[in-house]
């Protein structure tokens, strides 16, 4: 059955399509660009295609990854976009999961000083973060998403039949990011995740629904992230520093964000904002799907010195995004030094 979310921002105005993908009339458009990445077009790019309905359909196949999610081929995008000659009235196509939707929210913000562009998730973290609320950008060797700007997509197009295709490790580490958004945001959505099982196809419908349903309400709150929306980073700042350390290679992004997560939460104790059952019933979440992964700090202080190119750091202040409770989240900006590397040691 197709549902639609309707988010509006301060800048923008789009609708969040639920159900299977059906015809795409696109012809307010000049020109379309597809850009998805060479494993997911092998597997849903003639679906897709199918679906359009355009005189002038261009398709531009990525190498996978999250190490290309970078200036290479950011460069790529914008160079194929060129010699297609798309003008202020086409649009870009985001097909594919978290980077592709990245890179090309991205680059179809600032071509041209910004033109339109649709996104079609098809992993379970681009379904319930990356697809939703206009964040776009790329890594560089300092850090991750340190490039990028916010530009909202016309239409997202949510099809959780793209996911029958997905790896088990995939869909795994997309499950972080669902608990990640009830334990910030929803006590009663993260007792319902404690019940349910998102192998079941209903079950897992109404988690990214839902999931998608409380990031909307955030991001119409706060688009820029300049309060509320920056919750959503619960577990990315030590998740971020993890990605940085491994190159990208080793974890997904949701298994670094839920170690993230298991750190964040030791802090969160530590602070007097977390009790230990609920410590505990978050462990035992992320457990159930294997995403209490342990991540084994090297180097404590060069661990901690990387925190200062997180995004959220002010005046060389750190903010730490940590559970108030389950359903609550604070953000903090004056936890000691001492407090973090106690913190840190315990994953040394």
């Amino acid at each position: 059955m197709s549902t639609k979310i309707e988010i509006s921002t301060q800048t923008e105005r789009y609708v969040i399509n639920f159900g299977i993908l059906e015809k795409l009339e696109l012809g307010e458009y000049s020109k379309v660009l597809l850009v998805t990445n060479h494993v997911v077009g092998g597997l849903h790019l003639d679906r897709v295609m199918s679906k359009i309905t355009h005189q002038d359909l261009s398709i531009l196949l990525l190498d996978d990854g999250e190490e290309n999610k970078n200036f290479v081929t950011l460069q790529k995008i914008i160079d194929f976009a060129l010699q297609k000659q798309l003008d202020r009235k086409s649009v870009m196509i985001a097909l594919g999961g978290g980077v592709i939707s990245d890179i090309v929210g991205f680059a179809s913000g600032i071509y041209q000083r910004g033109i339109a562009f649709i996104n079609i998730p098809t992993t379970l973290l681009a379904q319930v973060d990356a697809s939703v609320g206009g964040k776009t950008g790329i890594n560089t060797t300092y850090g991750k998403n340190l490039v990028g700007l916010f530009h909202q997509p016309s239409a997202v197009y949510i099809d959780t039949d793209f996911l029958q295709t997905l790896p088990t490790r995939e869909f795994i580490s997309g499950i972080a990011e669902i608990i990640k958004i009830a334990v910030c945001f929803d006590f009663e959505f993260f007792a319902f995740l404690e019940k349910c099982d998102l192998k079941n196809p209903q079950d897992l419908q109404k988690a990214v629904q839902k999931s998608v349903a409380l990031k909307a309400k955030v991001v119409a709150k706060d688009e820029k992230e300049r309060g509320v929306r920056a919750g959503l980073n619960y577990g990315h700042t030590f998740g971020h520093v993890i990605e940085l350390e491994t190159e990208y290679k080793k974890y997904l992004h949701g298994e670094a964000v839920a170690m993230g997560i298991l750190m964040a939460n030791v802090l969160a104790y530590k602070e007097g904002l977390l009790t230990l059952q609920e410590k505990d019933r978050i462990f035992q979440l992320l457990q159930t799907y294997g995403l209490a992964l342990h991540y084994e700090i090297k180097n404590t202080e060069l661990f901690y010195q990387k925190f200062f190119l997180d995004k959220k750091t002010q005046n060389q202040k750190l903010h730490f995004v940590l559970p108030d409770g389950i359903g609550n989240v604070r953000i903090c900006n004056d936890i000691a030094k001492d407090r973090i590397m106690e913190v840190l040691g315990e994953f040394s």
